[in-house]
């Protein structure tokens, strides 16, 4: 399966917040979006993963831009693996159906049954402005990553 192409509207999804609330398509309209894909809650590399990305959170808010952690885990797990960590990237569970969300913008690791490591950029419009899959699970998309996944948005 390959990762949402850049200049692809964001197909209907629905994601569950940390308080039960569902995460939409539409959610990710009016300012861009940073969807950061992860395999599981408490796993070593996603443990690393997001401790960088938090630090990136400052450079998101001065782009009006905002993060998301994505992954197949229940809310629950999601919650205590972000407090556990001390981060404050919202957690969005793609549980049930499962990985549904993750299979529609090419993020799913059919496999073994998880969410890929991959990063997907939604520009204020709602359309992708850039992607990125991993070539496994077990690789680290850097903070680079990210900046390159910024500044592929388009200028308001």
């Amino acid at each position: 399966m390959a990762i949402i192409a850049p200049g692809t509207p964001v197909p209907e999804i629905t994601l569950k917040r940390e308080d039960g609330s569902d995460f939409t398509q539409e959610d990710l309209r009016g300012r861009t979006t940073v969807l950061v894909f992860y395999p599981f809650a408490f796993s070593p590399v996603c443990t690393d993963q997001l401790q960088v990305y938090e630090e990136l959170l400052g450079e998101l808010a001065q782009q009006d831009a905002v993060m998301y952690a994505v992954s197949t885990d229940a809310s629950f797990s999601q919650i205590a693996f972000r407090e556990k960590l001390g981060v404050s990237i919202e957690q969005l569970s793609d549980f049930e159906p499962k990985g549904a969300a993750s299979k529609a913008l090419g993020a799913y690791f059919e496999p073994a049954g998880m969410t890929n490591r991959a990063l997907v950029v939604v520009a204020p419009d709602g359309v992708v402005a850039w992607s990125h899959l991993a070539a496994s699970p077990g690789e680290l998309p850097g903070a680079d990553k990210v900046r390159e996944g910024l500044a592929a948005v388009p200028a308001a």
